[in-house]
């Protein structure tokens, strides 16, 4: 049996005067005619006359029909993207004109683009049409393909990360306090549980439940059962079980490549002094979640905290160069020997020193 996967049938509606273009049993020459775009059809009829014809058995009519579709005046490419036009048609332009900016956030406002499509649009460079999809409640509610892609997305920053988890029904300890609140049905903390334990099954004792048996995250990674089942969570799952796992779930899932993922882990309410400590020191975290902990007041009071962040080349270096100023004589010299932390650092700690009399 083969593993290909079955494309699916589309089924496209057209009018009676459009439709004769279209029809397989339509003669050649006439395809061929229209595949070449010069019919006397509406913006979305002619861009689904062309998107038909290109699935055309004929080569040079699909091929035609193409180049046709991808090269039709802005003015009738604006108003196909931005119409109710077939999900599939708009899917194909969303890829033909992933490069055009305008183009791509027309088509991430349009109700009508399917959520696969919103998905593949929130992996590309474009931090308006990031801010776009963010915005977007319904659809990351239901989607865990666009709140994956958008946290994997390196324009995805803190303030998009904490929206969506608001939309989640996640709120973070590092929302603006002057921020509406965004109403929410949410799972009682009863009913996340239950159905964690569902998705979880055995293990859901050794990630939910907290124990006093201290257990090397490195070791976790390594491999092991734990960490291969948190990697098959799906990504609200994730979520879910970051805000409401015990340390050893957060430790892994605060590492997590996905952003958003990580910010709900680090942004829990269960996470602990320890915890931020061995965060600050991580290089295998991103950069959000250092800028988590950096924020942090009550936790950067703590000196090995300050240490930490002023030697993690994650942490931005204004920030690391702030913390460096409470530094002792000792750790300074340290840093400014160190070859690990950027060069503007090292010369920071050699400054202070100097000042100190200490060089």
């Amino acid at each position: 049996m083969s593993n290909q996967p079955q494309k699916q049938k589309i089924r496209l509606e057209l009018s009676a005067q459009a439709e004769k273009y279209a029809r397989r049993d339509a003669p050649r020459d006439v395809r061929l005619m229209a595949s070449r775009g010069a019919l006397p059809l509406q913006p979305v009829e002619l861009a689904t006359v062309l998107f038909v014809l290109m699935h055309d058995p004929d080569a040079e009519v699909k091929s035609t029909a193409r180049e046709s579709l991808e090269k039709l005046p802005e003015n009738v490419v604006g108003s196909v993207i931005s119409a109710p036009a077939h999900p599939a048609l708009l899917d194909h332009l969303a890829h033909a004109f992933c490069n055009d900016e305008k183009k791509v956030e027309t088509l991430a406002l349009n109700a009508a683009t399917s959520d696969r499509t919103i998905a593949y649009l929130a992996t590309l460079s474009f931090k308006k049409v990031v801010e776009i999809i963010a915005n977007n409640q319904q659809r990351l509610v239901r989607s865990p393909a666009i709140v994956e892609a958008l946290g994997d997305n390196p324009l995805t920053g803190r303030s998009v990360i904490e929206r969506i988890l608001n939309f989640l029904g996640m709120p973070t300890e590092t929302e603006e306090a002057d921020e509406e609140p965004i109403e929410v049905e949410e799972l009682s903390e009863e009913e996340a549980r239950a159905a964690l334990e569902v998705v979880l099954g055995e293990n859901f004792t050794q990630l939910v439940d907290e124990s006093e048996d201290e257990i090397d995250p490195e070791e976790l990674e390594q491999g092991g059962s734990l960490y291969s089942l948190i990697q098959n969570l799906s990504v609200f799952q994730k979520i879910k079980l970051g805000r409401m796992g015990n340390k050893e779930a957060r430790s892994l899932l605060v590492r997590d490549r996905n952003k958003i993922v990580a910010m709900a882990a680090v942004t829990s309410p269960k996470m602990t002094e320890n915890e931020m400590i061995a965060i600050a020191q991580s290089r295998a975290v991103c950069d959000e979640v250092i800028r988590v902990v950096c924020r942090n007041k009550d936790i950067t009071r703590n000196y090995q905290v300050k240490l930490a962040l002023s030697t993690n080349p994650r942490t931005p270096q204004a920030t690391a160069m702030k913390f460096a100023n409470y530094l002792q004589d000792r750790d300074l010299r340290n840093l400014m020997k160190s070859k690990d932390v950027p060069t503007v650092i090292s010369t920071h700690a050699r400054r202070i020193l100097t000042k100190k009399g200490k060089v």
